[in-house]
């Protein structure tokens, strides 16, 4: 790898001067919350980068639908009625309906906003990409939405991005 100087003398790489900014795909699609899951899904099939962000009317990033999100795992398919009681012709479920009422919901959404992953972890344009790679690493992703200083989509990074920012 080559070394060059900085104004203060400091012995700096390319890796240090690499931005989020220079290594996310700013062309990645983006949905809203009330968009049709369909359409989600099609974006998804569309795209190789494996997720799509969601974003509000000013383009804030309020979500993340991956592929992931879209396979359910074996319990959350697992769709049958929580233990009931029979009593004096009335049903009363032994246990919370809660965990299921989640997974029939993820099972049939017809709405983004029933698939997404709400509040995504982000990482700013202006980030290294040392400081991207750490990020994804430490909160186990695949894909980070990347935001400009007013929050709003910038694009996309992700693992390979990382990875292929760090070794070149």
């Amino acid at each position: 790898m080559s070394q060059t100087l900085d104004l203060a003398g400091r012995i700096t790489s390319p890796l240090q001067m690499k931005t989020a900014a220079e290594i996310m795909d700013a062309g990645v699609p983006a949905v809203s919350p009330d968009a049709d899951a369909r359409n989600a899904v099609e974006l998804l099939a569309k795209t190789d980068k494996g997720a799509i962000p969601v974003v509000d009317d000013e383009r804030h990033v309020v979500g993340i639908v991956s592929e992931s999100d879209l396979v359910l795992s074996a319990e959350e398919a697992d769709l049958h009625l929580p233990h009931y009681l029979n009593i004096m012709g009335g049903v009363v479920f032994v246990g919370s309906m809660k965990g299921f009422e989640e997974r029939l919901e993820k099972a049939f959404a017809t709405k983004v906003s029933e698939l997404m992953t709400a509040d995504p972890v982000v990482v700013h344009d202006y980030a290294s990409a040392e400081t991207v790679a750490r990020t994804i690493a430490e909160k186990h992703h695949n894909h980070l939405p990347v935001v400009d200083a007013e929050g709003r989509l910038a694009g996309l990074v992700t693992r390979a991005d990382a990875l292929a920012a760090l070794v070149g």
